[in-house]
C-alpha cells in the first residue's frame, strides 16, 4: 500500500508563490505516474498537473507558464512550484499516484489509486 503525504500549502496574496511537496512511501510501478489535483467546495476534483517518471509533464491550460511539476531522482517525491498565484488557484491540493497505462499517464482522476490527505492553498488579498 503506497502512502502519500503532502505539505507546503498555505495562504498567500495574489501574485505570490508556494511550493507543494508530496512524499510517497515507496516508488514502484504503481507510482510511475504522479499528479496534483485540486478541489474547491461544491466542485468536482480536477487534475492540475501530471508527471511521469521519465520527464514527461502535462498541465491544464490555466496554470501553464505559472506552475511547474517535477519529481526528484528517487521518484518518491513530487513537487509543484506555483508562481503568480491568483484566487482561482485556491483549493485543497491532493497528490495522487497511478501506474503507467497504455498510452501514458492519465490526465484525469480515473486510474489514480493512491491519494494523499491534501494540503490547503488559499490565495486572497
Amino acid at each position: 500500500q503506497v502512502r502519500l503525504v503532502e505539505s507546503g500549502g498555505g495562504s498567500v496574496v495574489p501574485g505570490g508563490s508556494l511550493r507543494l511537496s508530496c512524499e510517497a512511501s515507496e516508488h514502484t510501478s504503481m507510482t510511475a505516474c504522479m499528479g496534483w489535483f485540486r478541489q474547491v467546495p461544491g466542485a468536482t476534483r480536477e487534475v492540475v498537473a501530471v508527471a511521469d517518471s521519465t520527464g514527461g509533464r502535462k498541465y491544464i491550460p490555466p496554470v501553464k507558464g505559472r506552475f511547474t511539476v517535477s519529481r526528484d531522482n528517487t521518484k518518491r517525491f513530487l513537487f509543484l512550484q506555483m508562481n503568480n498565484l491568483n484566487p482561482q488557484d485556491s483549493g485543497m491540493y491532493y497528490c495522487a499516484a497511478a501506474p503507467l497505462y497504455q498510452g501514458g499517464c492519465r490526465f484525469e482522476l480515473y486510474g489514480y489509486n493512491y491519494w494523499g490527505q491534501g494540503t490547503q492553498v488559499t490565495v486572497s488579498s
